[in-house]
């Protein structure tokens, strides 16, 4: 069974050494298959930090790692690097796949670079990249749990957090679910949660879920969140479609490690109430 860590927002040059020693041993002791790091990977785009980041991954041993650029991942002071050479440094580290993708014979994993190199802060998803994920979507086999990653949310559960929301992410949502996407992973915004999208979004054909991770390593954290990462897993088969195990993971300070805060079963009879905002 396929098992996958989703970290984020990690903030190299703010990162916690503490915290950063914590996710290894949490890494070495539940080994997954697949490490994604949703964005924000660095603070300001410079090469020391991403390459920090790339030490981090080369510590956590995952046998495969998907790094996807998010907004601090474009250079910020550096105007020439930021229009001519926005991912120069994220290249040099992992590779010119800004979308990178996982396959296993139970789980495939298709991302979507949302940063633009004239947008601060907002993320942008565009008709081709919901097409080519869409396309992408529907060759997968019914065995596997299908997972989209973003770096912004597709859904949110504050109000201060609507202005953070991936433009185009209604015709994202309508369109992966669609091709049977059953999550979507993001960022962003420092703030764990999971979303139903399927009883916020009218004529979804399916269950679908928003799971977002909070802030890993980083010591920018948000008030009420402290860092934490998610650990996702197929279960069982229920008529062709596999139910969804996701694992929160907490930084406790005391103990100074990674303890499991709360499991979430997600599957496709989902009756839950969803939470009122879009």
């Amino acid at each position: 069974m396929t098992l996958l860590l989703q970290v984020s927002d990690t903030h190299f040059g703010t990162e916690r050494p503490a915290v950063v020693d914590a996710l290894v041993r949490l890494a070495h002791s539940q080994s997954p298959n697949v490490v994604v790091l949703s964005g924000d990977v660095t603070q300001r785009a410079r090469a020391p930090q991403f390459a920090a980041a790339k030490a981090f991954i080369d510590r956590l041993r995952v046998p495969r790692a998907l790094v996807l650029p998010g907004n601090h991942d474009i250079p910020l002071f550096n105007l020439a690097a930021r229009l001519f050479a926005p991912y120069a440094n994220h290249r040099r580290v992992f590779g010119d796949n800004l979308e990178p993708e996982f396959e296993s014979n139970d789980m495939l994993v298709v991302t979507v670079n949302t940063t633009r190199r004239l947008r601060h802060e907002n993320g942008v998803v565009s008709s081709r990249q919901i097409d080519r994920v869409a396309r992408r979507l529907e060759h997968a086999s019914r065995e596997q749990v299908r997972v989209v990653v973003t770096h912004q949310p597709v859904a949110v559960t504050k109000p201060e957090d609507r202005k953070n929301l991936l433009v185009n992410h209604r015709a994202a949502i309508q369109a992966w679910a669609e091709a049977g996407a059953d999550v979507v992973l993001g960022g962003h915004i420092h703030l764990p949660f999971i979303v139903p999208l399927h009883r916020r979004y009218e004529g979804l054909s399916h269950t679908m879920w928003a799971v977002q991770a909070g802030s890993a390593v980083s010591s920018r954290l948000r008030r009420g969140a402290g860092n934490s990462v998610n650990l996702i897993r197929p279960g069982e088969s229920v008529n062709g479609r596999r139910t969804i195990c996701v694992e929160r993971w907490d930084y406790d300070e005391p103990a100074k490690r990674f303890v499991c805060e709360s499991t979430e079963e997600l599957n496709a009879y989902d009756t839950r109430p969803a939470p009122l905002l879009q």
